[in-house]
């Protein structure tokens, strides 16, 4: 008995000494910067969070003048439209890859991950290449007849929407990917055999068990895409986003307080999201 209080104490211990690095890690590269960020957002307008400052809420008041809204509502419809269009292309090709072979699984899987091995800027870039005005893009139709005028792609709100999906669309693939593969195959043939059409067993066997992949997906691509601002300047389209207005209130206005207001009510946005999703019954995404 006294042994294995021994042994039970030393893997205590050893757990502790494992988790007391990460545990300071998170402290003062996570727990501090939020504090003072949220210390700052509760303090009068060009001052400096200190210990013993006086709190106000002006910084949140304005935040409800009819632009900033916009704004928000701007960024979360984006963010929508991207977890949509990602949704609705990244879902039949994860199906199509649960299902294929062996050496068609491993060669698109490769081409969902060879994506992550290049900077996302850079590809952008190439997109902003393809699509401009004496572009591949507009060439290729011209030389088909389809088009006399070269068509301005980039500028507009559906070149920022495509470069979204772009950067995001993998992560939404992944998840889904996942719960088609680990789905039990009987289950749809039994379902097939009862008498159910093809399309009436896929909405009544595989898309409820694979509905746990596609909120993961959800998550993954619309909680970035909230906050994700530097795709709508490289594409134009003249898009203001909740992250442009931080950028700008931190790097233009230098109103410290007001875009630290800005980042704490995206952080509740974002925690709200992830909250729902957990109550929904979805997987802990690596995060606790």
């Amino acid at each position: 008995m006294a042994r294995k209080n021994g042994l039970r104490a030393g893997e205590v211990r050893r757990s502790a000494l494992f988790t007391l690095p990460m545990a300071l890690l998170a402290v003062l590269l996570v727990a501090l910067p939020l504090i003072y960020v949220l210390g700052t957002s509760l303090v009068e307008s060009g001052q400096s969070f200190s210990f013993g400052a006086a709190f106000t809420l002006d910084n949140y008041r304005r935040l409800l003048r009819a632009d900033y809204l916009l704004v928000f509502w701007e960024s979360l419809k984006l963010a929508f439209l991207t977890t949509l269009v990602s949704l609705l292309v990244g879902y039949p090709f994860a199906y199509c890859m649960a299902r294929a072979g062996r050496t068609w699984k491993s060669l698109l899987m490769m081409l969902v991950i060879i994506p992550f091995w290049t900077s996302a800027l850079v590809r952008i870039y190439g997109w902003k290449i393809l699509l401009q005005a004496n572009g591949p893009v507009n060439a290729v139709l011209k030389g088909l007849g389809l088009i006399e005028k070269n068509i301005k792609f980039l500028g507009s709100y559906g070149s920022v929407l495509l470069a979204m999906v772009y950067c995001m669309i993998s992560f939404m693939i992944l998840p889904c990917y996942s719960a088609v593969d680990k789905l039990d195959v009987t289950l749809v043939e039994a379902a097939r055999d009862l008498g159910s059409k093809p399309w009436r067993a896929f909405l009544d066997v595989t898309l409820p068990l694979t509905m746990p992949g596609i909120l993961a997906g959800c998550v993954l691509v619309f909680v970035p895409c909230v906050g994700m601002f530097y795709l709508s300047d490289i594409m134009g389209g003249g898009l203001v986003l909740v992250g442009n207005l931080i950028r700008d209130q931190l790097l233009k206005v230098r109103d410290w307080n007001t875009g630290s207001a800005m980042s704490m009510v995206l952080i509740v946005i974002t925690a709200g999201i992830y909250l729902v999703y957990r109550r929904s019954g979805g997987d802990d995404l690596g995060v606790f």
